[in-house]
């Protein structure tokens, strides 16, 4: 895997990279509601944009990783990963003490990637999947529950 860096976009150029964001969150409404909250990163290696995360503040000493995707054809090379590792870094230095992610309780891949990260399971939001204007299935499951994740930094 070749090294990745993390560059920030200004609020007015978060639209272009909505298609990034929407792969992660397919929920167009939701996404809308974020984009120009919080820290919006390009991931990129070699200079071309591989992915995007952001980022929300939702309350003191406390980041929630709101949105990550990486590009479909190299997913799986330890890119989210690497991101992961450099905004715990950074976000430790100005002051957080904890990172927070929620996924589907369909997503198999997040659960066990966000747990081998350092994550921990702290909370369940039930049907929160469910008001997406279409219904949603991973690996042949309803998505329909939030898990939360916190990892202490």
């Amino acid at each position: 895997m070749s090294s990745i860096s993390i560059i920030a976009v200004a609020k007015e150029k978060r639209a272009e990279y909505m298609p990034l964001l929407l792969e992660a969150d397919p929920n167009e409404v939701l996404v809308k509601s974020y984009l120009h909250s919080g820290d919006l990163f390009l991931i990129k290696r070699e200079q071309r944009v591989i992915g995007v995360c952001l980022f929300t503040f939702p309350k003191p000493r406390t980041v929630e990783l709101k949105n990550i995707a990486i590009k479909s054809t190299i997913r799986n090379q330890g890119y989210g990963k690497s991101v992961l590792l450099q905004a715990t870094d950074f976000y430790k230095e100005k002051g957080y003490r904890e990172i927070t992610v929620g996924t589907a309780n369909s997503s198999i891949d997040n659960i066990a990637f966000y747990q081998k990260l350092g994550f921990r399971l702290v909370d369940l939001e039930l049907d929160f999947f469910t008001n997406y204007p279409t219904p949603l299935y991973e690996n042949g499951i309803p998505t329909r529950d939030r898990l939360i994740f916190v990892k202490r930094i």
